[in-house]
């Protein structure tokens, strides 16, 4: 259910595009609800009255989202602004793509691909309402099952917990990122290497997306919110610097 915002409760711009800060008694990360007066995974609505419209957002907790906990911890661009079109790897049973729906809006489109079956239910359910995903139950390991139903995309998001996750990201980049899009990956290290050290394989991870032509522009670890996880943002091919004459 929604806690009613009325007047306690004010709803500041955050600096990315489409994310808003909900301040009351607790502040929260909020997005503008794409379907007000529905909920998608039990969250809380918070309606406030703007010139005697109600608008309602949906409270996004960090603790169930990799992209929240980024954003809280301060990452400098997720590059999702309204109207992006956003293909998202490792969908689950579509929370955080419900987010990214809120934040890319009407006139955006999120590519959500998920293997899982039991997962990919909820995931279609999710699509039902929200017209902007195009959920895709599929292996991102093989992104030519799904070349029909994508087309270019803006930024890849991407949280697979796989081994082989960079290289993953790299299929799908090459078949869909334009040239200048962007990726933000979240890795947990022991998904990838249970025996190193988390900074270490953050490094190796870079170095394998490096390769790739994905430049990592930055990076931050998930604490408080989740124990050995980066999130890593950057840009793919990008374009050469004019030469100044």
């Amino acid at each position: 259910g929604g806690f009613k915002g009325g007047k306690t409760v004010v709803i500041e711009p955050h600096r990315h595009e489409g994310v808003f800060i909900a301040r009351g008694k607790e502040d929260a990360l909020v997005t503008l609800n794409l379907v007000p007066g529905s909920d998608v995974y039990g969250e809380k609505r918070i309606s406030v009255e703007n010139e005697g419209n109600k608008i309602e957002y949906r409270v996004w907790n960090p603790f169930r989202s990799k992209l929240a906990a980024a954003i809280l911890g301060g990452v400098d661009k997720i590059h999702m602004p309204p109207g992006s079109r956003v293909l998202y790897l490792g969908a689950a049973s579509g929370t955080t793509v419900s987010h990214v729906s809120d934040v890319v809006g009407p006139e955006g489109i999120v590519y959500a691909v998920e293997f899982s079956h039991r997962s990919g239910r909820d995931l279609l359910n999710v699509a039902k309402k929200r017209t902007n995903i195009v959920p895709i139950i599929e292996d991102a390991r093989h992104p030519q099952k799904y070349r029909m139903l994508v087309g270019m995309v803006d930024t890849i998001f991407a949280d697979v917990a796989q081994p082989d996750q960079a290289r993953i990201v790299a299929l799908n980049a090459h078949m869909f990122l334009k040239n200048g899009g962007h990726f933000v990956i979240s890795i947990k290290a022991s998904c990838i290497d249970s025996t190193a050290q988390p900074e270490a394989v953050f490094a190796t991870e870079v170095t394998k997306l490096k390769a790739e032509k994905l430049k990592p522009q930055e990076q931050i670890t998930l604490e408080p919110y989740e124990r050995d996880h980066a999130v890593v943002v950057g840009v793919y091919r990008p374009p050469p610097k004019n030469v100044e004459n």
